[in-house]
């Protein structure tokens, strides 16, 4: 069972590239910083490393709390640590905040050391695959050669899928949770109506709001708002909310009535104060971009040719917005080319959620999963 410690405090680390990093958008980025953090001890043979992948809007703090009074841990703080399913009293566990984020890493709010201003809207697209070569690059400074496992939740999965293809000898074992081999037009439809409510804000300033001292909120919020709700299910929210109000009666006017309309505030408001708008185009971008069978004529089991890793595919029954059915194309494709895949749907009513959440069954899977030998 998980201690009521977990990891304790944790502290982020960076560290510096000098080398330059070519982007798959042809552009190249001459230096960056990469945040991370690190649970758990490295074994003398290096070979316990864990790297852990976020999501859209997550970041390297992963678990543990920066400081006693911290109101909440990292993002996966209830996988993360001793007796937990990802161990660290046995592994040793990394996870670094996305290039183009905005906790450390070089993105959009960093200063562009061309004109000692933000980035803002010039800092170029980046692709699952350019994360995926930085973490590779982290890796080496870290001096692990190749990772016990890759995994990763939602956005998160894509890029353990990419590590797969891209760095087969480097990765035993691939955890892809809630994620899809590319983007339903749905989903594109998503992203893009959140962009256009960024970018509408009279507060956007073309993407150089930092230089007018403003924050194009109300858009981000909106935008946070909308993503909020593709990440829940419907017979979540109703277990949750039902359509309780905040008063006994109705008052007919357009305030904050029904304990939903709150909470889906709340979010938005919260989000503003901790996330930077150009990092949430640049991420739903990423988003959209990712198909590894692009490059196969549509072909995924192609695609997934070159991976050696052992597959753990992990679905949830309420997930619309990565449906069970999109993680079964990544279990055909991988069977299609004899490689070793294990695949579970959970039963589960928080939606998109859910891979975030302390499911018994679930936990007791990837904990399994990182046992069995590769």
């Amino acid at each position: 069972m998980p201690t009521d410690t977990g990891v304790g405090l944790v502290q982020a680390r960076q560290l510096h590239f000098d080398t330059p990093l070519e982007l798959e958008c042809d552009a190249t980025l001459p230096a960056y910083d990469l945040s991370f953090e690190t649970y758990g001890s490295l074994n003398a043979e290096a070979s316990n490393a864990i790297l852990i992948c976020h999501a859209l809007s997550g970041d390297h703090h992963a678990a543990g709390r920066h400081r006693p009074e911290d109101r909440k841990p990292g993002w996966w703080d209830n996988c993360i640590g001793p007796g937990r399913p990802i161990d660290t009293d046995r592994y040793f566990v990394v996870c670094s905040n996305n290039l183009g984020g905005c906790s450390g890493s070089t993105g959009p709010a960093s200063t562009n050391p061309a004109t000692g201003r933000p980035w803002g809207p010039d800092f170029p697209m980046v692709t699952v695959g350019d994360w995926v070569r930085s973490q590779a690059r982290l890796a080496d400074a870290l001096g692990i050669e190749r990772w016990h496992a890759v995994i990763g939740g939602s956005l998160g999965g894509m890029q353990a899928l990419d590590w797969t293809i891209r760095f087969p000898r480097r990765v035993q074992r691939a955890a892809v949770i809630a994620a899809a081999p590319k983007l339903s037009a749905q989903n594109i439809a998503f992203n893009e109506i959140a962009r256009h409510a960024i970018r509408s804000d009279p507060k956007f300033h073309d993407g150089r709001y930092l230089e007018q001292g403003d924050v194009p909120g109300v858009g981000l919020r909106l935008a946070r708002m909308l993503g909020h709700i593709t990440y829940l299910s419907d017979d979540g929210m109703r277990a949750r909310f039902g359509r309780d109000r905040r008063a006994d009666q109705a008052r007919f006017n357009f305030d904050v009535e029904f304990e939903i309309e709150s909470y889906l505030r709340y979010q938005g408001e919260s989000f503003v104060n901790r996330f930077d708008a150009n990092t949430y185009l640049l991420m739903t971008k990423a988003l959209d971009y990712f198909d590894p069978a692009q490059d196969t004529g549509d072909d995924l089991a192609a695609a997934l040719a070159p991976a050696s890793a052992r597959f753990l595919v992990v679905a949830f029954s309420s997930d619309w917005r990565f449906s069970p059915k999109r993680s079964r194309e990544i279990v055909r494709a991988l069977l299609a080319r004899k490689k070793r895949v294990s695949f579970l749907e959970i039963e589960s009513d928080y939606g998109h959620d859910a891979f975030l959440m302390p499911i018994p069954l679930y936990h007791r899977a990837l904990a399994g999963f990182l046992e069995t030998p590769a």
